[in-house]
């Protein structure tokens, strides 16, 4: 799980509730549902006009991958990919055909079956290449939709906050109706500032982050198929792929190195 955009929703959520309390506030003050209704409404609405049917509704499933971490770590893919150099050397390309069968990863999986088939070098960077580019091309899909709607929901605060102006204008001989419709009116601009402020637009912040780590990462397996298909040393290669490392998964990469060799030698 993703620790930080679980804590960020939480405390968030809590703040603006504090705050409301803080300021002798009641919650319910803050509900109004014709409110609701023009502010997230006229937003989807608005979404929906700009993009397909289809990638709105797949985008609230990517909304999901902000709250999760890749359960596999770069660390751990080098020592796959090391590996399987260090077979390849030994025994021959073919001899890692069975492992394919075990391989999670589509990408690492499809990409070393090119290797075992005999496709030359060029048509399989090729291929790597365009996966990649098709998987950013997606990305980028998601991230234009929460941040169309982190610049929409805002403008229809705003609208519902007019519509409310206008009904507080028509109760001007009501003295008592004044304030409790300009705050009405008020509550839509808190909705469509909350919306794109707290969710939307960090949202797209979060994944566009995640799809660069990703393409980081399918970037460096592309560069280790390259190397186990060219017979390259596989020391070499471990080397080549920890410059894609983050320092702070060298220093973790090297600390375990370092108990590795402790635990070999007290053996």
């Amino acid at each position: 799980m993703d620790l930080g955009s679980i804590l960020g929703l939480v405390l968030g959520i809590a703040c603006i509730v504090i705050s409301i309390f803080i300021g002798d506030g009641e919650l319910r003050s803050y509900w109004d549902a014709p409110s609701v209704f023009i502010t997230i409404g006229g937003g989807l609405c608005s979404t929906l006009i700009n993009f397909r049917l289809k990638d709105v509704l797949s985008v609230f499933k990517l909304a999901t991958h902000i709250f999760r971490d890749k359960a596999t770590s770069a660390n751990e893919t080098i020592e796959m990919l090391v590996k399987l150099s260090e077979k390849t050397r030994r025994e021959g390309l073919l001899s890692i055909e069975p492992e394919l069968e075990q391989m999670e990863d589509p990408f690492i999986k499809q990409s070393l079956q090119l290797v075992v088939d005999g496709i030359e070098s060029e048509t399989i960077k090729d291929f790597m290449d365009t996966e990649i580019e098709n998987m950013q091309s997606r990305h980028s899909k998601g991230q234009a939709i929460f941040n169309m709607m982190g610049a929409i929901f805002p403008a229809w605060g705003m609208i519902g906050t007019l519509l409310g102006l206008i009904n507080l204008l028509l109760k001007l001989d009501d003295p008592a109706q004044i304030g409790p419709s300009m705050s009405v009116a008020l509550v839509t601009t808190f909705y469509g500032s909350i919306i794109a402020n707290f969710i939307c637009i960090p949202m797209a912040g979060k994944l566009k982050i995640k799809s660069d780590e990703e393409v980081h990462q399918k970037e460096m397996i592309a560069e280790a198929v390259i190397s186990i298909q060219a017979g390259e040393n596989p020391k070499m290669l471990e080397q080549k792929l920890k410059i894609f490392l983050t320092p702070e998964q060298r220093k973790a990469d090297a600390k375990k190195d370092a108990e590795e060799t402790d635990n070999a030698a007290s053996a």
